[in-house]
């Protein structure tokens, strides 16, 4: 028995509340090492005749990664603590790991197990609800429509006219989102993540220059709050993006720490190594990167705190926005969030805070920062087996299962999943062309747990490199759209919201039973969803060890009877399948 690498940790990433009442478990060991656990547990006050009085419960074995079996567990402690340990056992030993050592058996000491002292709601991780149901769409704004062209900027493109360029502008403006409102309704769309509107130079506008004006080639205040209301109509949500680690170059204070140097009230308000201040050849000042274009904010100094909280509590406040992207938030101090969720979650409780980190996310998803975090683990791994087929199905359904219990179950419901955005190559690009596959991303997209992120255009097969190739203007005229793929993806969409298990209802897990069929399950008590897509340029027959019993099935992507051969599928080359079990 590998004791190395059974792991567990009384914290709030594998024990912890997923509601008031329940609680859930999980136990890390070598993989297939260990063929039984049971989990050792009782009220801390629970004694008789000096003996404390514990029950076991079975474990259920909830995935594999590369090196790791994963076991989990709910219960419902009925006083809201408890006391805990596990007793492990493979064919050839049976031992009791608690929090301070292994013993052979159960020991009497309850100091030797793990510790769940109060089930505090307080301390319960609780996204907002809604955010559960939400299918998101990314707009550049500069780049979806142009509705307004009085307010095209200085040398404006004709719309589409040309491939972008770093510094390109096409005119695309607020009334352009209004303009298509309603085909963001007919796609199914309840959510939009607006890249920055704020005042700045660049048409990204991530460099920005008053946090507390809309850029005056996107509109203005009161064209903002039609736009918000317009949404409200349709029961779309809005998120706005906050860049709270650097300013831009023109940002008013930093343009006085250039002018006034070492005498300047605002040299502290960023990272001034020396005097003067110098941009080129290369900056003596923290930056975002490398790009003297973007000096890096002190969030720690009082006046800047207050400035970007006031901001945040401003767009609020003021025009009811649902929620927060945060750019860049992994650089930014983690006092500073704290305080920020606590000042936006005052005006709305329900706002959505969603963080860009691209790395192991646990700091910030303790519930007193971040609702979620970008899932850039789903991308990558999405398009490496899909697109590019760099990886094997094994290595995908390890790579996934070893993000999914990174994170507790809660977080994982908020999970912002994305296969595309502006930070990245288009999906049709990464396919090499192919609509297929850009089917079976989707697919994957909007069958997954979390809240799924469409990238503008993706779903028309608009194509493009990196930055600026995956900015190009939203392609309007209809003989232009891949049609095919828009109708699929409305499809997916619809099942989505009429079948709670292709959204965060139920488990997900997978069969790694196939090496060119990727194939996941969504299942709860009543019913199950089996997502099958073959990867592969051949028919495949896959049996799935799934019984039915006696349970109707259908296809969900044709709406009729399915015939379950026990388990036996036949898929055509890159055929995808959603089948119910009910």
């Amino acid at each position: 028995m590998n004791k190395a690498a059974i792991h567990h940790r009384a914290d709030r990433s594998m024990a912890y509340s997923v509601n008031k009442n329940e609680m859930q478990i999980r136990l890390k060991t070598a993989k297939n090492d260990i063929q039984h656990v049971q989990l050792v547990h009782g009220d801390p006050y629970d004694w008789t005749n000096h003996k404390w009085n514990f029950s076991e419960l079975d474990m259920k074995l909830a995935g594999s990664d590369e090196l790791h079996d994963y076991w989990e567990i709910n219960l419902i402690p009925p006083f809201h603590r408890l006391r805990y340990g596990f007793i492990l056992s493979n064919k050839k030993k049976s031992i009791f790991y608690g929090e301070k050592n292994f013993h052979s058996a159960p020991p009497e000491d309850i100091g030797e197990y793990f510790c769940m002292p109060y089930m505090n709601q307080a301390d319960l991780f609780e996204s907002p609800e809604w955010v559960h149901n939400t299918v998101w769409y990314q707009i550049f704004p500069e780049r979806f429509a142009n509705g307004d062209p009085s307010l095209n900027p200085p040398a404006t493109i004709p719309w589409g006219s040309e491939d972008p360029k770093r510094d390109s502008f096409f005119g695309g403006d607020l009334q352009g989102v209004i303009d298509h409102l309603d085909y963001l309704e007919h796609l199914g769309i309840n959510g939009i993540y607006f890249t920055p509107l704020f005042e700045a130079s660049s048409n990204h506008k991530y460099d920005t220059i008053d946090y507390f004006e809309i850029d005056q080639y996107f509109g203005d205040k009161d064209k903002l709050k039609e736009l918000i209301a317009e949404c409200k109509k349709r029961g779309i949500r809005v998120m706005l993006d906050a860049v709270f680690n650097h300013s831009g170059f023109f940002f008013p204070p930093f343009q006085d720490v250039l002018e006034k140097g070492e005498n300047s009230r605002y040299k502290d308000w960023f990272h001034i190594w020396d005097f003067p201040v110098q941009t080129t050849p290369e900056p003596n000042y923290d930056t975002f990167a490398f790009t003297y274009m973007m000096p890096k904010l002190n969030t720690e100094h009082p006046e800047v705190k207050n400035y970007l909280l006031e901001a945040a509590r401003y767009w609020a406040r003021e025009f009811d926005i649902d929620g927060w992207r945060l750019d860049v938030a992994n650089e930014v101090d983690q006092v500073f969030w704290r305080e920020f969720r606590t000042e936006v979650k005052k005006i709305n409780p329900d706002l959505f805070i969603l963080g860009e980190v691209w790395h192991d996310s646990i700091p910030w998803l303790q519930g007193d920062q971040f609702d979620a975090v970008m899932n850039y683990p789903f991308t990558t791994n999405a398009l490496q087996l899909i697109a590019k087929r760099s990886i094997s199905v094994k290595t995908f359904v390890e790579n996934m299962t070893k993000v999914q219990y990174m994170y507790p179950s809660p977080v994982n419901r908020a999970a912002f999943n994305l296969v595309g955005s502006h930070d990245t190559p288009r999906i049709l690009t990464e396919c090499d062309g192919d609509d297929q596959r850009v089917k079976q991303i989707m697919t994957l997209l909007l069958s997954y747990y979390g809240t799924p992120c469409i990238y503008y255009g993706d779903e028309i097969g608009l194509s493009g490199g990196m930055d600026p190739g995956c900015r190009k203007c939203m392609e309007w005229d209809e003989l232009y759209q891949n049609r095919d793929l828009l109708d699929f993806t409305r499809k997916l969409i619809s099942l989505r919201k009429s079948e709670p298990l292709l959204a965060n209802d139920g488990d997900l897990s997978f069969y790694d039973i196939s090496e060119h069929t990727l194939i996941l399950k969504r299942e709860n008590e009543q019913s199950a969803v089996l997502i099958l897509i073959n990867l592969s340029d051949k028919k495949e027959t896959v049996k799935v060890p799934y019984s039915i019993n006696k349970r109707k099935t259908i296809d969900l992507m044709s709406g009729e009877a399915h015939k379950w051969k026990k388990g036996k599928f036949t898929l055509k080359p890159q055929e995808i399948k959603m089948v119910k079990v009910h």
